[in-house]
């Protein structure tokens, strides 16, 4: 039987171009959204999800080309862009019934988080986001030797087909070195959902690699052009991070401060899988946020 979130129903909705997205929907109350990150779905929240739905209204998809969500095929940059992947959740909410709500991703689910913040301030009433940089500063960051920790941000930027060829032929070994090496804690990801984790990976290449070579390209016009033109997150946000800033040379929290004034930065102690690894602290961080 596949892990699930308890007490939570699941649906299936289209929100562009017949593209459908799976989400888990619980509790009752004011809405928010958690979007999952690599390489996972939305089941990466089970705890957090479960803990705010005893007063929140809480959605969880999963990102176009992840789980159990509909694949397109990458026919063009924008079809992986986080501005789409951005619409695509707002879609989501409006079509369950919610014009404001707030966000909340992790890694890859954060980047589409913060694309819906700019593209959607109207929508988006706080935001939060667990342990990445925006697509620029990321970049920016990766030089020399510190570059090898995003290795697979490099080789998925790769044009398409050696990408694609090279993961295929072990996709378990390659998502698995992830979940492995970014997690302090290996009893916080259960045999089961590293299980399902891996299965809907699996099943799932093209489209992951579409994602992260959109984050090399269209993303980075995207940024480039909100940049110049000075856009910011303008609702309350919350950042929290491992503090791999500091072992890599920069200033984490000046640089998201650049896109978001209105901000709460805090290291965690944990790592990169915190919403499984520390859920009590994401749920105590996102609280506060809501009450911001």
């Amino acid at each position: 039987m596949n892990p699930r979130i308890n007490g939570f129903d699941h649906q299936r909705v289209t929100v562009a171009d017949g593209v459908a997205l799976h989400a888990a929907v619980g509790g009752s109350g004011s809405p928010i959204v958690l979007v999952h990150g690599f390489p996972q779905t939305h089941l990466m929240w089970r705890h957090v999800a479960a803990d705010l739905a005893a007063d929140h209204t809480v959605i969880c998809p999963d990102l176009r080309g992840y789980g159990a969500s509909d694949k397109p095929a990458a026919t063009g940059p924008d079809v992986y862009a986080k501005r789409t992947m951005a619409d695509d959740i707002v879609a989501l909410a409006r079509a369950l019934g919610h014009d404001r709500f707030a966000l909340a991703g992790h890694d890859r689910g954060a980047l589409v988080a913060v694309r819906a913040g700019l593209d959607h301030p109207e929508a988006v009433t706080h935001l939060a986001a667990l342990d990445v940089l925006p697509t620029l500063d990321m970049w920016d960051v990766l030089r020399g030797t510190s570059a090898a920790v995003g290795f697979h941000l490099y080789l998925m930027a790769q044009p398409p087909g050696l990408p694609e060829q090279l993961i295929a032929a072990s996709p378990d070994a390659f998502f698995g070195h992830f979940l492995d090496i970014w997690t302090r804690d290996p009893d916080a990801i259960p045999a089961e959902v590293r299980a399902a984790y891996l299965t809907a990976s699996r099943d799932a290449v093209p489209s992951i690699v579409a994602d992260y070579r959109a984050s090399a390209g269209i993303d980075v016009e995207h940024d480039t052009a909100d940049r110049a033109a000075g856009r910011q997150l303008r609702m309350p946000v919350t950042v929290l991070q491992q503090d791999w800033g500091a072992a890599l040379g920069f200033d984490a929290a000046g640089r998201w401060r650049a896109w978001a004034p209105d901000l709460h930065h805090r290291t965690v102690s944990c790592g990169h899988f915190m919403a499984e690894e520390a859920p009590a602290e994401v749920v105590k961080a996102l609280r506060a946020l809501l009450t911001r």
